[in-house]
């Protein structure tokens, strides 16, 4: 349950080969705790200590890991192998570790496809590149490789997000309910996320997910005149007559995450609030209607821009009209005018165009949508009129 399948992942697996034979490369090398994920199913907390997985093109795929992930790799990664190395920086720095591996692979002087120079941190790692370390081997790094494989999803990652769609859709009812005048953000955020956490892992039964589920909503400091800066960070605000509200809703499901955002209101909206949600709903339905096959991202938020040039709101835009997701938050293709991806079926975006204005506040739905052959469905469902998003 909330798991992505194993043939699964020797689909993906067997995709990650294909390109690197058509590049004439033996072995396909990553770093990225994502990408990892992706490939074998280990969920892991990244820090300064290198992990690598090494996929050789007979198919046999191993992790490199500290000492203390080996228990946890070994029970929990669908690999052939897993090898450890003491510590970081250790008397033998972990990428010599990783080069000795591939060494005893026989891949010393082959052609190895990567998805990065070498291991990267912000924990205070240090450490050479590979081809530093293997002088002989040919290194192709191609940084996008996972993440263009991951654009487009599949059956499996489209129900794990539409499990999430309906956790965030639950976490965001109980928000609502709990949102009213002279309550703080915080604690209305916290009761909701952890009702429908406890939800969550309630109907998991005895199941023992690969990810933690665990469902989240709040306003993120998006309340009252704060709500006009679109990443606002949490300020403990509480609640007022007339405030407008920006809220965010998500669960993580399998390791995957769906994006449920509304506009609403703490008592009856003034005509200019009314306007200024009126004009975002029309922007949001604009997108909805832009989303096809084979259109190019960047038609899409060209025709949102179309309205705002028509509106005059150009003075209240602030971002793109949104970006695909599925393992992270934001993922690319990017309903931006810079992205000419073509869409295709399958590909999932938020689809959340906004309208800020200062000393008012911001005015954003979002919803996660899938590309379908003939346009999209929308995967979160929960009100987007005005009427239904007053609260108390």
């Amino acid at each position: 349950m909330w798991r992505i399948s194993d043939p699964e992942l020797q689909r993906r697996r067997r995709r990650v080969l294909e390109e690197a034979s058509r590049r004439g490369a033996a072995a396909f090398v990553a770093y990225s705790p994502t990408s990892i994920f992706y490939l074998t199913n280990f969920h892991f907390i990244p820090t300064e200590r290198p992990i690598a997985l090494v996929l050789e093109e007979s198919g046999r795929c191993g992790l490199l890991v500290p000492r203390l992930e080996r228990e946890h790799a070994q029970m929990a990664a669908r690999v052939d192998e897993v090898r450890d190395y003491p510590e970081y920086p250790g008397d033998v720095h972990p990428m010599e570790h990783l080069a000795r591996w591939l060494r005893d692979r026989g891949l010393a002087r082959a052609h190895l496809l990567a998805e990065a120079a070498g291991y990267a941190s912000a924990w205070g790692y240090q450490g050479p590149p590979l081809a530093e370390l293997l002088p002989d081997a040919r290194i192709t790094v191609d940084t996008r490789l996972i993440e263009r494989h991951r654009m487009v999803k599949s059956a499996e990652e489209i129900a794990l997000i539409r499990e999430s769609c309906r956790w965030a859709g639950r976490a965001h009812r109980l928000l609502q309910e709990y949102a009213a005048a002279g309550a703080s953000e915080v604690a209305i955020s916290h009761r909701a996320s952890h009702e429908a956490t406890m939800a969550m892992l309630q109907a998991c039964g005895e199941a023992r997910p690969v990810v933690p589920p665990s469902a989240h909503a709040g306003f993120r400091g998006q309340v009252g005149p704060n709500s006009a800066l679109p990443h606002a960070v949490t300020i403990n605000a509480v609640l007022r007559p007339g405030d407008v509200l920006v809220t965010g809703a998500t669960a993580h499901v399998g390791g995957y995450c769906s994006e449920l955002e509304r506009t609403m209101f703490v008592g009856e909206p003034s005509p200019e609030q009314a306007r200024f949600f009126r004009h975002m709903v029309a922007l949001q339905e604009v997108a909805f209607a832009a989303i096809k096959p084979g259109v190019p991202c960047a038609a899409v938020d060209r025709e949102v821009r179309r309205y705002y040039d028509e509106h005059g709101l150009w003075p209240y835009w602030r971002h793109h009209v949104g970006h695909n997701i599925g393992l992270l938050g934001h993922e690319p293709p990017f309903l931006d005018v810079g992205d000419e991806t073509v869409i295709e079926p399958g590909m999932l975006f938020t689809v959340e165009p906004g309208l800020y204005v200062p000393g008012m506040g911001g005015f954003r739905h979002s919803d996660t949508v899938l590309v379908t052959d003939k346009g999209i469905e929308i995967l979160t469902d929960y009100p987007r009129d005005l009427e239904s998003l007053i609260c108390g």
